[in-house]
């Protein structure tokens, strides 16, 4: 038995040992790479909790779309450097495979000069702080509210739940709708006979009394910023307001509550909000003395 242990012993350290050693160094390597991808991602979401019971709503949404970003990165980081160990203990020269890669790199890098351009403009919007997810954006011509934002694009879905993605190379000019603070931009025409202090003041009184109201109080900043006649239309005289709104994702639910109050204290106060017409004078005298147009039935005698 001693003499079988023994020869068992001197074929382990001679042949099976190193094997056996590559393989469970393989095996280290993989479960430490397993665990530095879960120690990441429970450090960014502790750290995402953290921010998110300390922090106001917009950096909130920062955290969040920075954190999708470094899980994306360090995910990568810590597979190709598993990767690497893993060869090095099988043997496998690295210095080959990192030149062939480079060579290999310089010529993905002229054919996929647009993926590179989407990830060097991907780095940046996330660097400055251009987009977050829940912000309702125009980029690329298009515009919606952000679900995801990628290192490759910047997915958008529009108000008919149409789902667009844009590469983040495309993007050049970034209009954020929702950063910090927005404006209800409020426009109604009243017709040219009424009084336009009149149905400013009821503009007025409207924004008031929202303000008052305990459902809509906490989405408006400020009280309705009465700007004026904003200008003459065909129909209509244009009078102009705005409200200051946060959570600014509300603006337009701002807009169209006062749109539908002040339609009723129009009404009420018997404000024209007039239709497109047309109003015929004759040429006569500036002073408005003439009689008015006289209109002849074009029908022939025969037809009477």
């Amino acid at each position: 038995m001693r003499e079988w242990i023994d020869s068992l012993g001197l074929a382990l350290s001679s042949g099976w040992n190193p094997a056996l050693r590559s393989a469970i160094n393989v095996l280290i390597v993989l479960a430490a790479a397993w665990i530095a991808m879960v120690a990441l991602r429970r450090a960014i979401r502790q750290f995402r909790s953290y921010m998110e019971r300390r922090s106001d709503p917009e950096a909130v949404k920062r955290v969040g779309t920075l954190a999708r970003a470094f899980r994306y990165i360090g995910t990568v980081v810590i597979a190709i450097v598993a990767a690497m160990l893993v060869m090095n203990e099988l043997g496998i020269s690295i210095a080959p495979v990192l030149a062939t890669a480079g060579v290999a790199g310089i010529a993905i890098g002229f054919g996929a000069q647009s993926l590179v351009k989407d990830y060097f403009a991907g780095l940046f919007i996330l660097v400055e702080d251009q987009i977050r997810q829940g912000d309702v954006v125009q980029v690329a011509g298009i515009g919606g509210l952000v679900e995801e934002v990628t290192l490759r694009h910047v997915r958008l879905r529009d108000f008919d739940g149409h789902v667009h993605f844009v590469p983040n190379g495309e993007i050049k000019i970034v209009t954020n709708r929702t950063r910090d603070f927005a404006q209800a931009v409020i426009e109604v025409g009243v017709a040219y006979r009424e009084d336009t202090d009149e149905a400013l003041a009821v503009m007025r009184e409207v924004g008031q009394a929202m303000r008052a109201d305990p459902a809509w109080a906490p989405r408006l900043a400020a009280d309705l910023e009465i700007i004026g006649v904003e200008r003459w239309a065909d129909s209509a005289v244009i009078l102009r307001g705005r409200f200051k709104v946060v959570p600014p994702i509300e603006q337009w639910n701002v807009r169209r509550e006062f749109l539908r109050r002040l339609k009723k204290a129009y009404d009420a106060r018997g404000i024209e909000i007039p239709y497109p017409h047309l109003t015929l004078y004759p040429g006569v005298a500036k002073d408005g003395s003439a009689p008015a147009l006289q209109l002849r039935s074009l029908r022939s005698p025969e037809d009477a």
